[in-house]
């Protein structure tokens, strides 16, 4: 019914940036919260960072001023900035989207992308 879509990742090294996107499609009447999760080999699946549909976000202590979230209501997308990059953020890193879904009410569905490879590195 929904898909979410990764994209942007990639080998970059220390210092570097990268920006991923997140592209929502489907039966979409609605997406409420959007986030960016990422799980390293070994390692529980974490919270990256959040945005509500007002655009208010949080962020892992980890990426404070060097991440930044953001989202497109108009085209259900959502981004996510990565800038001064550490070996540390080396993950896979995945979207999650609650979303009302045209013809199921106001019921909130959640939603995980496939997630995109980061890989930092020199």
């Amino acid at each position: 019914q929904v898909q979410l879509v990764e994209s942007g990742g990639g080998l970059v090294q220390p210092g570097g940036s990268l920006r991923l996107s997140c592209a929502a499609s489907g039966r979409i009447f609605l997406i409420n919260g959007m986030g960016w999760y990422r799980q390293a080999p070994g390692k529980q699946r974490e919270l990256v960072a959040t945005i509500t549909r007002g655009a208010i976000t949080n962020y892992a202590d980890s990426v404070k001023g060097r991440f930044t979230i953001s989202r497109d209501n108009a085209k259900n997308t959502m981004y996510l900035q990565m800038n001064s990059l550490k070996p540390e953020d080396a993950a896979v890193y995945y979207c999650n989207a609650r979303v009302i879904v045209i013809g199921e009410g106001l019921n909130e569905r959640d939603y995980w992308g496939q997630g995109t490879q980061v890989t930092v590195s020199s």
